[in-house]
Parts: structure tokens; sequence; C-alpha cells
């Protein structure tokens, strides 16, 4: 039996609006999604440094938001901000990206925490990117916007900041040309907090893969 073009077609809507809906069911508001390195100096400095015994990569995060089964990303970006984006976007913000990512969910929390996480980010929407790392400094960086969300429930914690890879024990080239242009020293040492390390919290569980 021949299928016609018109069948076909239709067959390929319901199947997109079916993979649709399967994501938004799968990934709920409040989830945190991971995106793998890059391949930016800075984007590879950050993962060098901050890789953890699970052995993650990941250089980006956000928090899910299902509105409507479509989810969107709440994320500080680099060059962006803090902004709000479909899960498409985010996963893949560029032709050539080519990026992992992953979906974890924060342990027994309530539709209230989620909620007031949810409202949070949307109130710092258009908050520039923290370039400097340093907590105290304006603006955040990926992984300070998301402990800021979560900062009253405890979700997660800081941790002095390292800059230099292990094996080594000296600064990656990156952070040094990074801090050059900024015309600061390095903040080794100071309170902050990175993907890998949170991804890696007792506090999360792993959920899926999504690329």
């Amino acid at each position: 039996m021949k299928i016609s073009i018109l069948s076909k077609t239709a067959l390929l809507i319901v199947l997109i609006l079916i993979m649709s809906c399967t994501t938004a069911t799968t990934i709920k508001s409040g989830d945190i999604v991971f995106r793998g390195a890059s391949q930016s100096d800075l984007s590879e400095a950050i993962n060098e440094v901050t890789q953890t015994e699970k052995a993650t990569n990941y250089t980006h995060m956000g928090i899910c938001s299902v509105e409507d089964e479509n989810v969107f990303v709440y994320h500080s970006d680099l060059g962006k901000g803090v902004v709000k984006e479909p899960l498409e976007l985010f996963l893949k913000p560029d032709d050539s990206s080519n990026y992992t990512a992953d979906i974890y969910r924060i342990k027994d929390i309530t539709q209230q925490q989620v909620k007031n996480a949810i409202s949070k980010a949307k109130t710092l929407l258009g908050e520039p990117y923290n370039v400097t790392y340093i907590l105290e400094d304006k603006g955040y960086y990926c992984s300070e916007y998301i402990y800021e969300l979560f900062k009253e429930d405890g979700v997660f914690t800081l941790e002095p900041m390292t800059f230099k890879n292990a094996e080594t024990d000296s600064f990656h080239n990156g952070w040094v040309t990074h801090y050059k242009e900024l015309g600061i020293e390095i903040p080794e040492g100071k309170l902050g907090c990175n993907p890998n390390g949170m991804a890696a919290s007792k506090t999360l569980e792993f959920v899926k893969r999504l690329q």
C-alpha cells in the first residue's frame, strides 16, 4: 500500500508532536539542565579545572520551566547575560555546536520551592554576565545564577574556587588571558561554584541525557 505525500507529512507532524510532548512530560519545571563543554578557550579552561570524580564535562547550566508543554531555560550566558530561551536554543546555541546535555532533578524539592525559584529567575532577567566570577561583583555567571535561585533552600554550597590544572598546579592559559584582559588578579581560593561541582552534588539526581 502506497502512502501519499500528504499522509507522510501528517505522519511527520504527529511524530514531532509526540516527541515534543514526551520531552515536556519528562522534564519538569525546576529541573537543572547541564550543557557540555564547547571549543572556546574559556569553556575549555572552565572544564579543565572543575571536572569531578564523576568525570562530568559541563561548562554551562540553566533551570527549566515547562509552560504549556513547551520547555524554556532560564540561564546566564556569556555575551547575553540572564535570558529565557527555548530548550532547543539552549541545546544548540549556534550552527556549529555539538554539545552533550543532561537533565538533573533536585531531590525532595517542593512545588513551592520550584515556584519561588522560577519567580526569582524571572526577576533577574536582563542582569549582566559576571565575567570576573567573583560573587560580590555585578551580574551572575551561569552556576552563580542557579545557586542564587536556591540559596534560601540550601540546595547548593559554595566552595573555594581554583583556576589551576590539578596535574600541573599551574593556571590554565585561558584564565591567565581572561584576567589579564580584565586587569585583575585571578581570584584563586575565593568562594564560588561551577557546573561540574554542582552536578556532583548529593542534592541532585540524574534524570536523563538529552543529547
